[in-house]
Protein backbone atom coordinates (compact mmCIF):
# COMPACT_ATOMS: atom_id res chain seq x y z
CA UNK A 1 0.00 0.00 0.00
CA UNK A 2 1.55 3.36 -1.00
CA UNK A 3 2.91 5.35 1.93
CA UNK A 4 1.22 8.64 1.04
CA UNK A 5 -2.24 7.58 -0.06
CA UNK A 6 -4.10 5.74 2.70
CA UNK A 7 -3.21 8.05 5.62
CA UNK A 8 -4.34 11.18 3.80
CA UNK A 9 -7.55 9.56 2.64
CA UNK A 10 -8.38 8.51 6.18
CA UNK A 11 -7.74 12.03 7.45
CA UNK A 12 -10.37 13.28 5.03
CA UNK A 13 -12.86 10.53 5.67
CA UNK A 14 -12.89 10.41 9.46
CA UNK A 15 -13.62 14.03 10.34
CA UNK A 16 -16.18 13.77 13.15
CA UNK A 17 -19.79 14.85 12.77
CA UNK A 18 -21.74 16.20 15.71
CA UNK A 19 -24.91 18.36 15.75
CA UNK A 20 -26.94 20.76 13.70
CA UNK A 21 -26.77 24.38 14.82
CA UNK A 22 -29.95 25.98 13.54
CA UNK A 23 -33.07 25.58 11.46
CA UNK A 24 -32.80 25.59 7.69
CA UNK A 25 -29.90 23.99 5.81
CA UNK A 26 -27.86 21.85 8.19
CA UNK A 27 -24.71 23.44 9.59
CA UNK A 28 -22.83 20.56 11.17
CA UNK A 29 -20.07 21.00 13.72
CA UNK A 30 -16.86 18.99 13.41
CA UNK A 31 -16.22 17.99 17.01
CA UNK A 32 -15.84 14.73 18.88
CA UNK A 33 -18.68 13.99 21.33
CA UNK A 34 -16.19 13.02 24.04
CA UNK A 35 -12.85 14.40 25.22
CA UNK A 36 -11.93 10.96 26.65
CA UNK A 37 -13.14 7.80 24.95
CA UNK A 38 -12.48 4.12 24.37
CA UNK A 39 -11.81 3.15 20.76
CA UNK A 40 -11.96 -0.36 19.27
CA UNK A 41 -10.78 -0.83 15.69
CA UNK A 42 -11.30 -3.89 13.50
CA UNK A 43 -9.35 -3.72 10.23
CA UNK A 44 -8.78 -6.04 7.31
CA UNK A 45 -7.37 -6.48 3.83
CA UNK A 46 -9.95 -8.96 2.47
CA UNK A 47 -8.10 -9.73 -0.78
CA UNK A 48 -5.03 -10.80 1.23
CA UNK A 49 -7.06 -12.52 3.94
CA UNK A 50 -5.38 -10.42 6.64
CA UNK A 51 -7.01 -8.95 9.77
CA UNK A 52 -6.06 -6.98 12.86
CA UNK A 53 -7.65 -5.21 15.81
CA UNK A 54 -6.83 -2.57 18.38
CA UNK A 55 -8.24 -1.17 21.63
CA UNK A 56 -7.08 2.20 22.89
CA UNK A 57 -8.01 5.17 25.06
CA UNK A 58 -8.26 8.38 23.07
CA UNK A 59 -7.76 11.80 24.65
CA UNK A 60 -8.33 15.15 22.98
CA UNK A 61 -5.46 17.54 23.65
CA UNK A 62 -5.60 21.32 23.14
CA UNK A 63 -6.69 22.36 19.62
CA UNK A 64 -8.44 19.01 19.20
CA UNK A 65 -5.30 16.92 18.63
CA UNK A 66 -5.93 13.26 19.63
CA UNK A 67 -3.57 11.21 21.76
CA UNK A 68 -3.84 7.41 21.94
CA UNK A 69 -2.96 5.05 24.78
CA UNK A 70 -2.87 1.58 23.22
CA UNK A 71 -4.32 -1.13 25.48
CA UNK A 72 -4.37 -4.09 23.12
CA UNK A 73 -3.29 -4.76 19.56
CA UNK A 74 -3.34 -8.09 17.74
CA UNK A 75 -3.49 -9.65 14.31
CA UNK A 76 -1.50 -9.55 11.11
CA UNK A 77 1.53 -7.24 11.10
CA UNK A 78 0.68 -5.76 7.69
CA UNK A 79 -2.79 -4.74 8.85
CA UNK A 80 -1.50 -3.41 12.18
CA UNK A 81 1.22 -1.28 10.62
CA UNK A 82 -0.20 -0.36 7.22
CA UNK A 83 -3.87 0.14 8.13
CA UNK A 84 -4.42 0.61 11.89
CA UNK A 85 -1.23 2.52 12.68
CA UNK A 86 -1.77 4.76 9.66
CA UNK A 87 -5.34 5.45 10.72
CA UNK A 88 -4.14 6.62 14.15
CA UNK A 89 -1.42 8.77 12.60
CA UNK A 90 -3.92 10.23 10.15
CA UNK A 91 -6.20 11.36 12.98
CA UNK A 92 -3.32 13.19 14.62
CA UNK A 93 -2.37 14.87 11.34
CA UNK A 94 -6.02 15.61 10.59
CA UNK A 95 -6.24 17.92 13.60
CA UNK A 96 -4.16 20.42 11.62
CA UNK A 97 -6.57 20.59 8.67
CA UNK A 98 -8.72 23.78 8.68
CA UNK A 99 -12.19 22.60 9.63
CA UNK A 100 -13.80 25.24 7.42
CA UNK A 101 -12.40 23.62 4.26
CA UNK A 102 -14.28 20.34 4.82
CA UNK A 103 -17.06 21.36 7.21
CA UNK A 104 -20.59 20.27 6.35
CA UNK A 105 -21.91 23.80 5.88
CA UNK A 106 -23.84 25.59 3.09
CA UNK A 107 -20.54 27.12 1.97
CA UNK A 108 -19.24 23.66 1.01
CA UNK A 109 -22.43 21.70 0.35
CA UNK A 110 -25.84 21.79 -1.25
CA UNK A 111 -28.57 20.21 0.89
CA UNK A 112 -31.79 18.70 -0.41
CA UNK A 113 -34.41 17.74 2.12
CA UNK A 114 -35.75 14.24 1.43
CA UNK A 115 -38.39 14.11 4.16
CA UNK A 116 -39.05 12.57 7.56
CA UNK A 117 -38.56 8.86 8.07
CA UNK A 118 -39.80 6.72 10.94
CA UNK A 119 -37.18 4.06 11.11
CA UNK A 120 -36.16 1.09 13.24
CA UNK A 121 -32.74 0.35 11.82
CA UNK A 122 -31.04 -2.96 12.42
CA UNK A 123 -27.48 -1.68 12.60
CA UNK A 124 -24.33 -2.35 14.59
CA UNK A 125 -25.72 0.02 17.20
CA UNK A 126 -29.10 -1.77 17.39
CA UNK A 127 -30.78 1.57 18.00
CA UNK A 128 -34.42 2.53 17.54
CA UNK A 129 -33.92 5.95 15.98
CA UNK A 130 -37.60 6.97 15.89
CA UNK A 131 -38.20 9.82 13.44
CA UNK A 132 -35.26 11.18 11.45
CA UNK A 133 -35.01 13.88 8.81
CA UNK A 134 -33.03 12.91 5.73
CA UNK A 135 -30.94 15.26 3.58
CA UNK A 136 -29.00 14.53 0.42
CA UNK A 137 -25.62 16.27 0.49
CA UNK A 138 -23.73 17.30 -2.64
CA UNK A 139 -20.39 19.16 -2.57
CA UNK A 140 -20.39 22.54 -4.33
CA UNK A 141 -16.94 21.73 -5.69
CA UNK A 142 -15.12 18.51 -6.47
CA UNK A 143 -12.56 19.06 -3.74
CA UNK A 144 -10.58 16.63 -1.61
CA UNK A 145 -12.25 15.89 1.70
CA UNK A 146 -15.85 16.44 0.58
CA UNK A 147 -18.43 13.65 0.55
CA UNK A 148 -21.45 13.03 -1.62
CA UNK A 149 -24.19 11.10 0.12
CA UNK A 150 -26.81 11.49 2.81
CA UNK A 151 -27.21 12.56 6.43
CA UNK A 152 -30.00 11.76 8.88
CA UNK A 153 -30.87 14.13 11.70
CA UNK A 154 -32.62 13.07 14.87
CA UNK A 155 -36.15 14.46 14.79
CA UNK A 156 -36.02 15.71 18.39
CA UNK A 157 -32.49 17.03 18.89
CA UNK A 158 -31.24 17.73 15.37
CA UNK A 159 -28.14 15.64 16.04
CA UNK A 160 -26.63 13.75 13.10
CA UNK A 161 -27.37 10.06 13.71
CA UNK A 162 -26.20 8.74 10.35
CA UNK A 163 -23.87 9.94 7.63
CA UNK A 164 -23.03 7.92 4.54
CA UNK A 165 -21.41 8.58 1.20
CA UNK A 166 -18.16 8.59 -0.74
CA UNK A 167 -15.33 11.03 -1.30
CA UNK A 168 -15.91 12.95 -4.53
CA UNK A 169 -12.16 13.22 -5.14
CA UNK A 170 -9.37 10.90 -4.07
CA UNK A 171 -5.89 12.38 -3.62
CA UNK A 172 -4.00 9.44 -5.11
CA UNK A 173 -3.97 7.54 -8.39
CA UNK A 174 -3.57 4.38 -6.31
CA UNK A 175 -7.05 4.73 -4.80
CA UNK A 176 -10.26 4.27 -6.76
CA UNK A 177 -12.91 5.05 -4.14
CA UNK A 178 -13.44 5.74 -0.45
CA UNK A 179 -16.82 4.98 1.18
CA UNK A 180 -17.73 6.02 4.71
CA UNK A 181 -20.74 5.35 6.93
CA UNK A 182 -21.00 6.71 10.47
CA UNK A 183 -23.82 6.01 12.92
CA UNK A 184 -24.30 7.60 16.32
CA UNK A 185 -26.52 6.14 19.06
CA UNK A 186 -28.26 8.66 21.31
CA UNK A 187 -29.63 8.26 24.82
CA UNK A 188 -31.81 11.13 26.03
CA UNK A 189 -30.34 13.27 23.25
CA UNK A 190 -26.71 12.56 24.23
CA UNK A 191 -24.27 10.57 22.09
CA UNK A 192 -23.75 7.16 23.69
CA UNK A 193 -21.79 5.27 21.04
CA UNK A 194 -20.51 5.83 17.52
CA UNK A 195 -19.60 3.34 14.79
CA UNK A 196 -17.74 4.28 11.62
CA UNK A 197 -17.22 2.01 8.62
CA UNK A 198 -14.48 2.91 6.14
CA UNK A 199 -13.88 1.12 2.86
CA UNK A 200 -10.85 2.18 0.80
CA UNK A 201 -10.69 0.60 -2.67
CA UNK A 202 -7.03 0.56 -3.72
CA UNK A 203 -5.51 -0.44 -7.06
CA UNK A 204 -2.66 -2.47 -5.55
CA UNK A 205 -4.04 -4.59 -2.71
CA UNK A 206 -7.78 -4.35 -3.25
CA UNK A 207 -10.05 -3.10 -0.50
CA UNK A 208 -8.96 -1.99 2.96
CA UNK A 209 -11.76 -2.02 5.53
CA UNK A 210 -11.97 -0.48 9.00
CA UNK A 211 -14.74 -0.47 11.58
CA UNK A 212 -14.18 1.98 14.42
CA UNK A 213 -16.25 1.71 17.61
CA UNK A 214 -16.18 4.74 19.94
CA UNK A 215 -17.80 5.27 23.33
CA UNK A 216 -17.17 7.41 26.42
CA UNK A 217 -14.30 6.15 28.54
CA UNK A 218 -15.06 4.24 31.73
CA UNK A 219 -12.64 3.01 34.40
CA UNK A 220 -13.34 -0.61 33.45
CA UNK A 221 -11.70 0.04 30.06
CA UNK A 222 -8.32 0.78 31.61
CA UNK A 223 -5.52 -1.75 31.13
CA UNK A 224 -1.77 -1.97 30.51
CA UNK A 225 -0.41 0.30 27.79
CA UNK A 226 1.22 -1.28 24.75
CA UNK A 227 3.22 -0.04 21.81
CA UNK A 228 2.90 -1.32 18.25
CA UNK A 229 6.30 -2.88 18.55
CA UNK A 230 5.15 -5.10 21.43
CA UNK A 231 2.96 -7.35 19.29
Amino acid sequence: MPDASLPFILILAILPVSTIRAAGPPRVETASPWSLETVDIDASLPKLGKQGRLRAIRRLLPLGKPEYQVLEIAGDQTVKRQVIARYLSAEVEGAAIPASSVAMTPANYKFRYEGSIKTYLKTDLKTDRGVVRAFLITPRKKREGLIKGEIWLDGETGAVVRQSGYLVKTPSIFVKRVDVTRETALRDGVAEERVTHLSVDTRLVGRAELTIYERPYSASDQGPSLGFEER
